[in-house]
């Protein structure tokens, strides 16, 4: 079992910045890739950013790459994603998840994904 823990969300003017955090305890942090995903108001759960337990390898929706990026830090059984340049179609709850798989390209489907977090609301104002 692992739980997740998310802060760090807020509200934000649009072109503006925020570093989301999760936090996992439980089982070994390094032991599971990690993703974000988001749902806005009316709208499924979609893939934004994901990170290998194995060699940091990265995967990006396209609508967030070259303004996102995700990190981990094993040490600390925390992934962080940096959101900048923000817009206000990036307003939603952003949720954390882990899984137990080791591909090297992270999944972008939720199923892959055994735990998740509760969200933190990221809402922009323009």
């Amino acid at each position: 079992q692992v739980q997740l823990v998310e802060s760090g969300g807020g509200l934000v003017q649009a072109g503006g910045s925020l570093r989301l955090s999760c936090a996992a305890s439980g089982r070994t942090f390094s032991s599971y890739g990690m993703g974000w995903f988001r749902q806005a108001p009316g709208k499924e759960r979609e893939f934004v950013a994901g990170i290998s337990r194995r060699f940091g390898n990265t995967n990006f929706a396209s609508s967030v790459e070259g303004r996102f990026s995700i990190s981990r830090d094993n040490a600390k059984d925390t992934v962080y994603l940096q959101i900048n340049s923000l817009n206000s179609e990036d307003t939603a709850v952003y949720y954390c998840a882990a899984g137990s798989w080791d591909a090297r390209t992270p999944p972008r489907v939720p199923e892959r994904y055994e735990y998740w977090g509760q969200g933190t609301q990221v809402t922009v104002s323009s």
